[in-house]
């Protein structure tokens, strides 16, 4: 997958490589942020105990 990856980004290889770090920025950003956050609340909601 990578490797498809890399031949597909246009330019040598440090652009290629400036690309790929902002890919996988960004893909981590949106894991962090959004899909995790969703998860959470979606599958794993939290008890709506209290401690008197």
């Amino acid at each position: 997958m990578y490797g498809a990856l890399w031949r597909i980004i246009p330019g040598p290889w440090p652009v290629k490589a400036l690309v790929m770090l902002a890919l996988v920025a960004g893909i981590a950003y949106a894991l962090i942020w959004h899909v995790y956050p969703w998860v959470m609340q979606t599958f794993f909601p939290t008890p709506d105990a209290t401690v008197e």
